[in-house]
C-alpha cells in the first residue's frame, strides 16, 4: 500500500474537521458547521444521502442524546436562576471569609463541579467564576479558560467518569488497576493551570491588588445559599452510587436530572421565583442554540460510527504505526473532533486492545491505556465543539478562537507529560 492511500482515511477526517473549523470563523453558527462536517465526512467515506439523513434521525432519538439534552438544559435553567437572582453573588460573599485567596476562589466552583461527571457542567460553576471575575475585572478569555480547564481537572483520575468505567470495562481491569496509574494527570492539570492561566506574570497584579471585601464566617449563611449546589452534586452522586447498587439497569442519567430538578426548586422557593421565570429561561435563545449544538454533536458521532471511519483509518496502517495511530494519533483525533471522552474511548479502545493481544503485548496493556487516555483528553479539551468549552464561552461572552488558541499549549504540555509517564511505566514494569 503506498504512503498517500495510507495516509487517505486521515487526510478525509482532517479535511472534514478544517470545514468545521471554516465555518467556526465564517460565523454560520457552531451546530451548522458540526452538520457540515458530519456530512462531508460521510461522503467522502462512502455514505450516500439516504445513509446520512437515517442515521441523523437515529442519533436524535437514542436515549443518550435525549438524558443529554435535558441536563444541559436543566444545568442552564439553574445556573440562569443562580445569576439572576443573584444567589451566586450572595454565595461567593459568604464565602469570601473561608476563600481568602483570589485564585482560590477562581478555581473552587469549577473543581468542585468537576467531581461531578455532568455533561456540560462547566456552565454550571461560570456563574460563581464570573461574580469573583468581574469583582477582579478580569478579561471575559480568562475567566473563560479558568472555568473550562479546572472543570476538567479530575478527569483522569475521578472514578466516576464513564470514560474511565467504560475504559476498564472494555479491559476487563480492576479500576483501581487504571486510576493508580493515571492520578499524576490530575497534578500535572493542576500545575499547568496555574502556570499558563492563573500565575502572576500571566493575570498580572490586578489579581493582587483587587480590593476584595472580608466576610463574617458564616456556616449556615453559606449552607443556605449554596444549597441548590450541595443538592445538585451531592444528590446527584449520592443517586448515582444508588441507582448503580439496587437498580443497575436504570441510567445513571436519571440521578443527576433528579438532582438538578430538586435544585431548581430549591432556588426557585429560596427566591421566590415564579413559573414566569421558567418560562423566560425557556424562551431564551441560547438555551436553543445549545441544544442545536447537542444535536449536531451525536449526529456527527454517529456519522463516524456508521461510516467506520475508525476501522478504515486503523486498516491503513500496519504494525508499529498501527499501534502508534490506536494509542496515540486515533484518541486524540477521535476526542478532537468528538468532544467526548467517551467517543474516543469506544471508539479507539477496541481497536487498540486488539492491537495489542494480536502483537503479544498484554503485559503493556495498562500503560498503552494510559498514554491512550492522556492523548484521547487531550483531543478532548483541544477540541473547538467540546460542550463545556462552547457554553464556557458563549456564557461569558469570549472571543471563542481567542480562547481556545490559550488552550493549545497546556494541552501539548499534558500530552507531552502523558508520553513521559508512560515512558516511565513500561520502564518500570508498572
Amino acid at each position: 500500500m503506498s504512503f498517500f492511500a495510507a495516509a487517505l482515511p486521515f487526510l478525509k477526517v482532517l479535511a472534514a474537521f478544517a470545514l468545521m473549523l471554516a465555518g467556526m470563523r465564517l460565523k454560520i453558527g457552531l451546530a451548522v458547521s458540526i452538520l457540515l462536517g458530519g456530512l462531508f465526512m460521510g461522503l467522502v467515506f462512502g455514505m450516500g444521502l439516504p445513509s446520512l439523513a437515517a442515521v441523523g434521525a437515529m442519533a436524535l432519538i437514542q436515549e443518550k442524546f435525549l438524558f443529554l439534552a435535558t441536563i444541559v438544559g436543566l444545568i442552564m435553567i439553574l445556573s440562569d436562576g443562580l445569576e439572576r437572582s443573584g444567589q451566586s453573588k450572595r454565595l461567593m460573599d459568604a464565602l469570601s471569609g473561608y476563600l481568602t485567596s483570589p485564585r482560590l476562589r477562581l478555581i473552587f466552583f469549577p473543581a468542585l463541579i468537576g467531581l461531578l461527571p455532568m455533561p456540560g457542567g462547566a456552565i454550571f460553576s461560570a456563574p460563581m467564576v464570573k461574580t469573583i471575575g468581574d469583582e477582579l475585572a478580569l478579561k471575559k478569555e480568562d475567566q473563560a479558560v479558568i472555568n473550562y480547564w479546572f472543570r476538567h481537572v479530575w478527569e483522569m483520575a475521578w472514578p466516576l467518569y464513564p470514560g474511565i468505567i467504560l475504559t476498564v470495562a472494555l479491559a476487563g481491569i480492576p479500576i483501581g488497576a487504571l486510576i493508580s496509574r493515571t492520578w499524576p494527570g490530575v497534578v500535572a492539570m493542576y500545575a499547568l493551570g496555574w502556570f499558563f492561566f492563573l500565575r502572576r506574570g500571566v493575570l498580572g497584579d490586578i489579581i493582587v491588588s483587587a480590593g476584595i471585601r472580608s466576610a463574617v464566617k458564616s456556616p449556615k449563611t453559606v449552607i443556605w445559599e449554596g444549597l441548590p449546589l450541595l443538592l445538585a452534586i451531592v444528590g446527584a452522586i449520592g443517586l448515582e452510587t444508588l441507582l448503580a447498587r439496587l437498580a443497575p439497569r436504570v441510567p445513571f442519567e436519571w440521578g443527576v436530572i433528579v438532582a438538578l430538578a430538586v435544585a431548581i426548586v430549591s432556588i426557585m422557593v429560596q427566591n421566590r421565583l415564579a413559573i414566569p421565570f421558567l418560562r423566560q429561561v425557556l424562551g431564551k435563545k441560547s438555551l436553543w442554540v445549545m441544544l442545536g449544538v447537542i444535536a449536531a454533536i451525536f449526529i456527527f458521532k454517529d456519522i463516524m460510527q456508521a461510516a467506520g471511519i475508525v476501522e478504515e483509518m486503523a486498516s491503513a496502517a500496519g504494525g508499529g504505526v498501527a499501534l502508534f495511530a490506536a494509542a496515540v494519533f486515533l484518541p486524540f483525533l477521535v476526542g478532537m473532533v468528538a468532544g467526548i471522552n467517551v467517543a474516543f474511548v469506544g471508539a479507539t479502545f477496541p481497536l487498540l486492545l486488539g492491537l495489542l493481544h494480536t502483537l503479544g503485548l498484554e503485559s503493556e496493556m495498562i500503560p498503552y491505556l494510559v498514554v491512550a487516555s492522556f492523548s484521547g483528553f487531550t483531543g478532548v479539551m483541544i477540541s473547538p465543539i467540546h460542550i463545556c468549552f462552547v457554553l464556557t464561552c458563549n456564557f461569558f461572552g469570549a472571543n471563542l478562537a481567542q480562547s481556545w488558541r490559550r488552550l493549545v499549549l497546556p494541552c501539548l504540555c499534558f500530552a507531552a507529560f502523558g508520553g513521559l509517564l508512560f515512558l516511565i511505566l513500561t520502564r518500570l514494569h508498572l
